[in-house]
């Protein structure tokens, strides 16, 4: 079999490569401490290039799955569960992604009127009816993450009629139309509250890892904004920058009939799943 040792043009191939990798992990196919096969092993599996598999190290490397040494193996690593902002995910497929089982414990759900700062984001009058959702999300029954999210009436409506503490919000409103196009996200970090503590069942001024996010839809209308807080411990978030596509947008490109153009979507930086 005759490799190219050249690099893959279809970013989708490397990253298919590297979920699958990722998957194998997480099934427990690669031990934590153990090295993988060697790139030309890995080539010839999925009938690829060394190129490709190359780009798959990095993307993992970058997720904090492997880590590697010049001249040597790449090695499996163990430890916090690592979010990609490659795209945009909800919390569930990025737990199934990582072979868990994700699920959620509704802490409260309530309509009332916004404050200032959230009828700012979700665009809606001063003291316009919402919905507020706080809930712990868990990666197969370990508390990882709080979030604090809020909904304009029309979709905060149909929220309150799911399944919060086994189903995906970002799912189920797909399927009732309703797309998570795009995201903002500011990341911080910041100590445990006395409420977080007591939610997570930790010791009060653990670190966690802060994603606010405002989420909005194909045609640019806020749909979500979130105040999510990780177990610093637990989770790790990833970002893969380049110049060539922003891969955290799915609006219409600006200029196609059926809505307004698209909303600014800035890219995370180093200076966040519902």
């Amino acid at each position: 079999m005759t490799v190219d040792q050249g690099v893959s043009h279809s970013p989708s191939l490397y990253r298919k490569v590297a979920e699958d990798i990722k998957a194998a992990i997480a099934a427990g196919g690669y031990a934590t401490g153990t090295r993988l096969p060697s790139e030309s092993e890995l080539a010839e599996r999925y009938s690829v290039s060394r190129g490709t598999i190359r780009q798959a190290f990095a993307a993992l490397r970058a997720d904090g799955v492997i880590a590697s040494r010049r001249g040597a193996r790449r090695v499996v690593i163990g430890g916090t569960r690592v979010q990609s902002f490659g795209e945009l995910l909800s919390f569930s497929r990025w737990a199934r992604a990582l072979g868990e089982v994700p699920s959620g414990r509704v802490i409260a759900l309530q309509r009332r009127p916004a404050k200032p700062l959230e009828a700012e984001r979700l665009a809606v009058p001063p003291a316009a009816p919402i919905y507020f959702l706080v809930r712990v999300r868990l990666l197969s029954g370990r508390p990882v993450m709080i979030e604090r999210g809020t909904y304009p009436d029309r979709v905060g409506a149909l929220v309150a009629g799911m399944d919060l503490e086994h189903g995906s919000i970002t799912e189920r409103l797909e399927e009732l139309g309703i797309v998570f196009a795009d995201a903002e996200h500011v990341i911080d970090a910041v100590p445990a509250s006395a409420e977080d503590a007591r939610l997570l069942g930790v010791s009060p001024r653990v670190p966690m890892l802060r994603e606010r996010r405002l989420t909005t839809d194909l045609a640019g209308a806020p749909v979500e904004w979130s105040d999510d807080r990780y177990l610093g411990r637990a989770v790790a978030f990833s970002v893969h920058n380049s110049t060539a596509v922003n891969a955290l947008s799915r609006t219409r490109a600006r200029g196609e009939s059926g809505g307004r153009p698209p909303a600014r979507t800035e890219s995370v930086s180093d200076q966040r799943l519902k």
